[in-house]
């Protein structure tokens, strides 16, 4: 099972769009990777948590937290042998160890939570909360955001990942990602 949590080498960059439900990481995602003319991944927990809902009307468990992790790696070693410089990342493990935290009294399985803290990416791109908070089947926590902002805050620091973080509208986010982003490719 490890095997199935670890990254693949790559040459490409790797961004990781990062924080709460309904803070703008897909919609910025999707932007980033048209600006620079290369592909995103998917939040892999999105698809697998609505077919579960569709199915048996039931939100996210602590036993999924495992199959969602392998799944957006899985994405991920796919997708960074077809991107040309840059890969977006709609999410990574960290975020799913946050969320493992958060939900579940504190825990987060080992085995995630080592792929968590080993697994790397160039640059974490922070959404802000400013932006209104947008209602579907698997969003649960409108009057939580800004405890779960500070949560994936401070994992970010707690870990030491090379962060920015972005608000306003997606005009202004756009501006922010890629000044940082373009500074990585010229360091490169």
């Amino acid at each position: 099972m490890e095997k199935n949590l670890k990254q693949v080498k790559s040459d490409c960059l790797k961004v990781v769009l990062y924080g709460p439900e309904s803070s703008g990481k897909t919609t910025l995602s999707r932007e980033l990777a048209k600006y620079y003319n290369t592909i995103w991944i998917e939040e892999f927990a999105r698809e697998y948590l609505q077919e579960k809902w569709n199915k048996e009307n039931k939100t996210c468990e602590l036993n999924d937290m495992l199959p969602i992790a392998i799944g957006q790696i899985k994405l991920e070693n796919e997708f960074c042998k077809k991107a040309n410089k840059i890969l977006f990342c709609d999410t990574d493990l960290l975020e799913t160890k946050v969320y493992s935290q958060t939900y579940y009294n504190g825990f987060c399985d080992p085995v995630l939570e080592k792929y968590a803290l080993e697994n790397k990416y160039d640059l974490y791109i922070l959404t802000d909360i400013d932006i209104p908070w947008i209602k579907d089947d698997l969003r649960d926590r409108p009057n939580n955001r800004k405890e779960m902002f500070l949560a994936f805050k401070e994992a970010l620091i707690k870990y030491n990942r090379p962060y920015i973080l972005v608000s306003g509208n997606l005009r202004n986010r756009m501006q922010i990602a890629i000044f940082e982003i373009d500074k990585l490719l010229s360091s490169n």
